[in-house]
């Protein structure tokens, strides 16, 4: 939901601006930014064809919800920004990395980030189809942490009433692919890892 990618109305990757790896200000004519803990998501992209080779020079293009569990351009109050939207390439190694700030949970749905995956650059920001569509989940021991601060009123009651294996999405199979690696602390950040099979 909520793509901002040309399929649901609003279109940031046909904008100047959107290819960064801090994703935490909105761009362009917008100059909101989203608040809460930082967050940096790595996603090593491989190649399932290619016995697992690392994937160069792919991009990626990454959105979630605010602390607040709004998603720029789209919801109440932040319908004229563009934070939390972004496009990252991948090194030699297929890695790409994200600054981001720590998603909130919003009602119904377990904590996570959504990605596409394209097979470059010049693809991602001229209307070409992705590679992959996904969506990452965040552990239930990082989002405790850091729902415990001010920042996120709601997010800890949110996640109370929730669970992976009757999300929408990862309660098929409890996010076995989609979980993320978790390592950080609210104090220093939090690193979010994931290896990306297109």
């Amino acid at each position: 939901p909520y793509p901002g990618d040309g399929s649901n109305g609003l279109n940031v990757l046909s904008e100047d601006g959107v290819v960064r790896e801090d994703i935490r200000s909105s761009f362009g004519a917008s100059t909101g930014a989203a608040e809460g803990v930082d967050l940096t998501v790595q996603l090593a992209i491989v190649d399932t064809g290619a016995g697992c080779a690392a994937v160069a020079h792919a991009a990626v293009y990454l959105w979630h919800a605010n602390e607040e569990g709004k998603y720029s351009g789209y919801s109440s109050g932040v319908e004229n920004e563009n934070f939390l939207r972004g496009v990252a390439v991948a090194d030699q190694a297929g890695m790409v990395r994200f600054l981001t700030a720590f998603p909130g949970c919003y009602d119904g749905r377990w904590p996570h980030i959504h990605f596409e995956v394209f097979e470059s650059v010049e693809s991602a920001t001229s209307g070409g189809r992705p590679l992959v569509t996904s969506q990452l989940a965040l552990p239930q021991a990082a989002c405790e942490v850091v729902y415990s601060m001010a920042d996120y009123p709601e997010s800890a009651a949110n996640l109370r009433r929730v669970s992976l294996d009757r999300d929408m999405v990862f309660g098929d199979d409890g996010a076995i692919r989609q979980l993320a690696t978790m390592t950080g602390s609210n104090e220093t950040g939090w690193t979010a890892a994931l290896t990306v099979p297109v």
